[in-house]
């Protein structure tokens, strides 16, 4: 299948929209979703269930009288990350590299009709720069980024409201904690790589990298809303990519 990305990285903070984005491209025809916004069948790869892996062997720690790695319970079942686990982010990272050169790379198959989007949310100081050299060159190479920007305040909001409305269905409900997210994702370095541009190109291991920041607001589930505001900005991502 020509005229599709290979891998796009979805960026943002948490509750920003990326999780929507995801599942409206997997409401979307094959044939329509390559047509209209250049990504082909796809699979994912996204670093939040590494790191709530480590959370529950947290638990298991807990139990047998050790002390957590890297979280705590802020809220009843509801672990996040604490100040003194940013080494966990960089772990992922590394975990990415491992994951895309062991089971996509080597298989130029699945890229003739597939997409694969590279999922992680980072934040404070340098965050998004040092996540990005860490990845290999020829992870990079193939990659175009979607950036789902919100303010900071509109995400703290969607974090809650989406919470609140999971615990009406779920007792698996799963939010970041106030202090995890004040910590970690109040502040990010996204605006300072791509010198405040809408899109353009970010370099890394001498990869020039297209990127295109959305702007996710207003929140909306209308796909009369969502439909060209994502064809907009991966349209103009795909003349990047393509050149």
């Amino acid at each position: 299948m020509k005229n599709i990305f290979q891998h796009l990285f979805i960026l943002g903070r948490p509750a920003s929209g990326k999780s929507e984005f995801i599942d409206f491209m997997k409401k979307a025809a094959d044939a329509e979703r390559a047509g209209k916004f250049h990504i082909g069948k796809f699979a994912e790869v996204d670093d939040f269930l590494w790191i709530w892996e480590k959370f529950m062997e947290d638990d298991i720690w807990e139990k047998i009288g050790e002390k957590r790695l890297y979280s705590k319970e802020y809220m009843p079942g509801n672990p996040g990350m604490t100040p003194d686990a940013e080494r966990l982010l960089m772990f992922c990272m590394h975990k990415f590299n491992e994951a895309i050169t062991k089971s996509y790379l080597p298989n130029p198959e699945f890229y003739k009709d597939h997409t694969l989007f590279i999922e992680f949310a980072r934040g404070r100081k340098d965050a998004y720069k040092n996540a990005l050299t860490a990845l290999k060159p020829e992870v990079l190479k193939k990659s175009a980024i979607l950036f789902v920007l919100t303010t900071r305040d509109e995400s703290w909001r969607r974090n809650v409201a989406r919470y609140q409305e999971k615990q009406k269905h779920s007792i698996l409900a799963h939010m970041v904690p106030k202090e995890t997210f004040g910590h970690f994702y109040g502040e990010h370095d996204w605006l300072d790589i791509t010198h405040n541009e809408q899109n353009g190109y970010i370099t890394f291991h001498n990869v020039k990298i297209p990127f295109v920041t959305m702007n996710n607001e207003p929140e909306s589930v209308d796909p009369k809303v969502l439909e060209p505001r994502y064809g907009n900005a991966l349209n103009k991502l795909w003349e990047l990519y393509d050149k």
